[in-house]
């Protein structure tokens, strides 16, 4: 039997990622469409969500943060503001030299400058400002306020200790050590003259009176015992005590340090342990968790005082324990970074090489451990900031060591990683399925 001239024979494929994209969209359509019939459920959503930001801003309001904001003050009222307060910063003294001028207040939580009495998050809201104050040398930038007021130890911290002797005079006579010296001569015994070296029972032992008591001793007290326990034997001993070498503690703590004919000079290093304490020679294990360098110093000398005196020793942080944040989700190079410095959340996702395309940058996550190890977390919407709709990102805040930053995935890249899965990788991985639609007989109008 003959075709017909007018007929078209096409050929369809029939694949599983047609069949995938398919229901992909009808995954991706029927929310839409089931959102747009229901509008009470959109609209109580609608709802939910303007609560859940009210509450965020009543919580900001009450919860002072590093990031104070400005509001406009007159010059009179900023004046009597400065000689109330005795000082005046930099940015007062910019503030002067006009009459409507911003000044920092700690009742707004977004941004330094900028913002016309947080009239608005929009460009258009925005006043001039002090840009390029220092002209060329801007990349230095200004001084800043110290990241900490006072920096307190922590595990893996790296101190170095210096140790010095003063030389200074003490009130109280010196006690005689093991291992000192002496010379013991009688200026009535001709010939009676003797070297000794106090043993570590802390006795010295001569002829006639074997041993005696010396160490904890002054010199006076040892040449009243010695003419004691002589005079049994001669009328009129009248002995002379001469240190030859004392100080015998402290110039063995002095070997244990010495780097002089090393790396140079009289120190040592430890390393706060995980139990937050160091180990220095002599005195043994001394608490260092949580102290200043200023308290570690004046305990460390208080305990070598209890054994040598002229010693001083100062605390220099030679290195800081390491500190890490950890980015994850959708990101190009998901991993942990160091925290070389005040970091912030976008400052996080740059060094993680940005954001992938689905990310759902409104939602991301923040973790973190409080000073009790307990774990808190916070959501910020970081959108519109990385998209330069606005100026003053809420959700620009300060990282922490330990802190982990998620970015996830966006609804539709959700949905396209389940397709993927089930379909791609599972249903059709087990039973490939392949075909083909054939349309004949197909007149052409």
């Amino acid at each position: 039997m003959s075709q017909p001239t007018n007929t078209a024979s096409t050929m369809f494929p029939f694949r599983g990622t047609r069949v995938g994209l398919l229901v992909c969209a009808l995954l991706v359509a029927v929310p839409a469409g089931c959102a747009s019939r229901s509008g009470g459920l959109a609209t109580a959503s609608n709802l939910r969500s303007g609560e859940f930001r009210q509450q965020n801003d009543s919580q900001n309001e009450q919860r002072p943060l590093a990031l104070a904001g400005y509001e406009s003050e007159t010059q009179p009222v900023l004046q009597e503001r400065v000689a109330a307060d005795g000082t005046m910063s930099a940015d007062d003294n910019r503030a002067l030299q006009g009459d409507a001028i911003a000044t920092r207040t700690t009742s707004c939580n977004r941004c330094l400058h900028g913002c016309s009495q947080c009239m608005g998050e929009s460009w258009s809201n925005q006043e001039p400002i002090a840009w390029e104050v220092f002209a060329q040398g801007e990349y230095i930038g200004p001084a800043r306020s110290p990241h900490l007021p006072e920096y307190r130890l922590r595990v893996d911290d790296t101190i170095e200790f210096v140790y010095r002797l003063t030389g200074k005079v003490t009130a109280q006579p010196y006690r005689l050590n093991v291992n000192d010296e002496l010379q013991i001569e009688s200026l009535t015994i001709e010939g009676f003259d003797r070297t000794v070296i106090i043993q570590p029972d802390g006795t010295i032992t001569l002829a006639r009176i074997g041993q005696i008591a010396a160490a904890g001793r002054s010199v006076k007290e040892l040449r009243e015992a010695l003419n004691q326990a002589y005079s049994k034997h001669l009328r009129d001993p009248n002995f002379v005590v001469t240190p030859l070498k004392s100080n015998s503690k402290l110039e063995e703590l002095r070997s244990s340090v010495d780097s002089r004919f090393g790396a140079g000079g009289q120190n040592r290093q430890a390393r706060v342990t995980p139990e937050g304490t160091i180990q220095l020679p002599a005195i043994g294990s001394v608490s260092a968790q949580g102290l200043t360098l200023a308290e570690l110093q004046s305990e460390i000398e208080h305990r070598y005082g209890e054994l040598v005196h002229g010693l001083e020793v100062t605390t220099i942080l030679v290195a800081r324990a390491p500190r890490s944040l950890y980015v994850v989700g959708e990101v190009r190079n998901p991993g942990r970074f160091p925290l070389e410095g005040p970091t912030t959340v976008m400052q996080a996702i740059a060094l993680a090489g940005s954001w992938n395309i689905g990310a759902k940058l409104n939602h991301v996550i923040v973790l973190r451990r409080d000073e009790n190890w307990q774990l808190i977390a916070t959501r910020l919407p970081l959108h519109d900031a990385f998209f330069g709709k606005t100026s003053c990102p809420d959700g620009e805040i300060w990282l922490r060591d330990s802190d982990i930053v998620i970015v996830p995935k966006s609804r539709i890249q959700w949905t396209g990683d389940l397709i993927e899965l089930f379909f791609t990788r599972g249903l059709y991985g087990v039973l490939p399925i392949n075909g083909a639609f054939q349309l004949r007989n197909l007149s052409v109008i």
